[in-house]
C-alpha cells in the first residue's frame, strides 16, 4: 500500500487536507517505551502552519489525540493510533481544480488515475498537511532513539541560492541539535538573507525552494543491509514520500562525483581505540550499512507549487488552454517547516532499521 511504510514497524497515514481529521497508525513498537507528550507537541509545533511571515496563514493547533497504544505515558505493545482534527479549512478555494489543474501539483495525474473521484480540496491526500501525522510517528521515534543515544537533527542548508555553513564533512557538536527551531540555521546572517529572499518572492506572488541537511549521530557500525535493505534505500523510500521532495543524496553526494577517488575516499584511523574515518564523504554509510560515523544526507525541496502569479493551464472540460490564478493560503517557502518533517522521516527509517538489528 502506498500510504504504508516499514519492515518491522508499520506506519500507515490516512486522511485528506480538508477532511475532518488526519492521522496515523504505528504498529510493531515494543511495549515499555516512555512517551513525553509535551516534548512531542514541541516537535509538532515546529511544523505547524500559520506561525510566521514565511508560512501559510492557515492556523491549525496540530494537537494529536491518541486513541490507542499508549497507556500512562508508556507504549503498551498495541498499535499506536492518533488523529489531528482539521479546524481551519477553506475548501471553496479549490472548487475549480478538477477542471483546471494547478501547474506543479498532482491535480492532473490524480484526475487521470482516480477518474475524477479524488479530493482536490487543499490537495487531498497529496497535501503537505499529511506530514503532520508523519511527524507524530517520527517525533515518537526520535524520542525512543534519543533514549539509546541516537540523535537526529537537521538544518536549512540552502534557500534561494543562499547557503548556510556546510557541515556534512564534520559533526560540529551536540549543541547543533538545539539550534533555533523557528528558522534552523547554523549561521544567523545566512538565515537572515534567506528570509529576505523569501520575502522578495512572496511580494512578487512567487515562491522559492531549498535544501535541508540532516545529521544522525550515535548509530553504531553495522546497521542496515546490502542492496534494497541499505540505509540509503530505507531513508530514501520514506523521505521521497514527503510532498515537494525532488532530490536526495548522502555524504558528499553529487558533488563527490566531481572528485577523484583519492579525494572522495574516507581514510580509516584508530582514535581512542575506536575505528573512525578522517573525513565523512560516505555520509556514514558504505554498502548500505552504517560505518559508525555520522549519517548525513541532503534533501532538495522544490519551490511551493501554489503561487499567486497567473499561470498557464488547461480546462479539461472544454479541452482548451486557459489562465489560472491559484486561490488559498500557501507558504512562499516550505523549507523551514519541512526541516522537522525530514527529521521525522529519518527517525522512522532509523527506528525500523534498529528494530531489525535488535537494538530495541
Amino acid at each position: 500500500m502506498s500510504s504504508t511504510y516499514g519492515e518491522n514497524l508499520k506506519l500507515s497515514i490516512f486522511g485528506q487536507s480538508h477532511g475532518p481529521a488526519i492521522g496515523m497508525t504505528l504498529d510493531g513498537i515494543p511495549a515499555g517505551l516512555s512517551v513525553d507528550t509535551e516534548k512531542l507537541q514541541q516537535f509538532l509545533n515546529r511544523r505547524a502552519p500559520g506561525q510566521n511571515a514565511y508560512s501559510t496563514t492557515r492556523k491549525e493547533e496540530d494537537r494529536p489525540e491518541f486513541l490507542a497504544g499508549i497507556l500512562n505515558d508508556f507504549t503498551c505493545g498495541a498499535p499506536i493510533a492518533a488523529v489531528i482534527h482539521n479546524n481551519n479549512t477553506r475548501s471553496i478555494d479549490y472548487d475549480n481544480l478538477k477542471v483546471c489543474p494547478r501547474p506543479g501539483h498532482a491535480d492532473y495525474p490524480a484526475q487521470v488515475k482516480y477518474g475524477g473521484y479524488q479530493d482536490v480540496a487543499g490537495g487531498g491526500h497529496f497535501s503537505g498537511r499529511l506530514t503532520a501525522p508523519l511527524c507524530i510517528a517520527g517525533g515518537l521515534c526520535k524520542q525512543w532513539l534519543e533514549q539509546k543515544g541516537i540523535l537526529i537533527c537537521a538544518h536549512i542548508s540552502v534557500i534561494a541560492g543562499v547557503a548556510d555553513d556546510p557541515i556534512y564533512l564534520d559533526w560540529v557538536n551536540p549543541d547543533f541539535c538545539s539550534i533555533g527551531t523557528d528558522f534552523p540555521v547554523t549561521n544567523p546572517a545566512a538565515g537572515q538573507r534567506m528570509q529576505e529572499e523569501i520575502a522578495k518572492a512572496k511580494a512578487a506572488g512567487d515562491s522559492v525552494g531549498g535544501i535541508i541537511e540532516c545529521i544522525i549521530t550515535g548509530l553504531p557500525a553495522g546497521i542496515g543491509d546490502p542492496m534494497f535493505g541499505g540505509m540509503e534505500s530505507r531513508i530514501a523510500q520514506i523521505v521521497y514520500g514527503i510532498p515537494a521532495v525532488k532530490g536526495l543524496d548522502f555524504g558528499s553526494g553529487f558533488s563527490g562525483s566531481y572528485l577523484r577517488g583519492s579525494q572522495n575516499n574516507d581514510p580509516y584511523t584508530i582514535t581512542d581505540g575506536k575505528v573512525q574515518t578522517l573525513s565523512n564523504n560516505a555520509g556514514g554509510i558504505l554498502g548500505g550499512i552504517t560505518t559508525g560515523m555520522p549519517l548525513v544526507f541532503q534533501t532538495a525541496i522544490k519551490p511551493t507549487a501554489s503561487i499567486a502569479m497567473e499561470q498557464n493551464t488547461i480546462n479539461l472540460d472544454e479541452k482548451e488552454n486557459t489562465i489560472l490564478t491559484v486561490q488559498g493560503r500557501h507558504d512562499p517557502c516550505i523549507v523551514p517547516r519541512a526541516v522537522p518533517v525530514v527529521e521525522a522521516a529519518a527517525a522512522i527509517a532509523v527506528m525500523d532499521a534498529c528494530l531489525s538489528a535488535g537494538i530495541f
